[in-house]
């Protein structure tokens, strides 16, 4: 995480783009909530489509944050699959619990993710930064 005035500005680096977006996720998680305290007691399925990848990583974190904030489902683990057709697509499955501000420490709510300033590289892996409205 990077400073910044009143947003997340996030930075991930990985091997392939199975691990960024698993990254991604859990960096979005561990803003909102400790990971670390959520039990896997159900699964949700999350799925996630861009024309390109930039639009795949708005609308991962978007979905992602949903199922935190709208469905109140606390997140521990998540397991995805990235399919590259004509556009990406990403299948997941979401292993966690119902929300409870008490015991998973809520700590702030995402409001939207960005495209300002987000970019993505692959060069000897993935470089992605990019930047959520608190």
């Amino acid at each position: 995480m990077l400073d910044h005035a009143t947003d997340a500005f996030i930075e991930v680096t990985a091997k392939d783009l199975k691990e960024a977006f698993l990254i991604t996720a859990n960096a979005v998680i561990n803003l909102t909530l400790d990971q670390h305290k959520v039990e896997e007691k159900n699964e949700k399925k999350i799925t996630a489509k861009g024309k390109d990848l930039r639009y795949l990583l708005f609308n991962w974190i978007e979905e992602v944050t949903f199922v935190l904030i709208t469905e109140g489902f606390a997140i521990k683990r998540i397991e995805l699959e990235i399919e590259e057709n004509e556009d990406f697509k990403i299948s997941a499955k979401a292993y966690g619990e119902d929300l409870n501000f008490l015991k998973h420490n809520f700590k702030v709510e995402i409001k939207a993710p960005t495209f300002y300033e987000m970019k993505i590289e692959q060069k000897d892996g993935v470089f992605m930064r990019f930047l959520l409205d608190l």
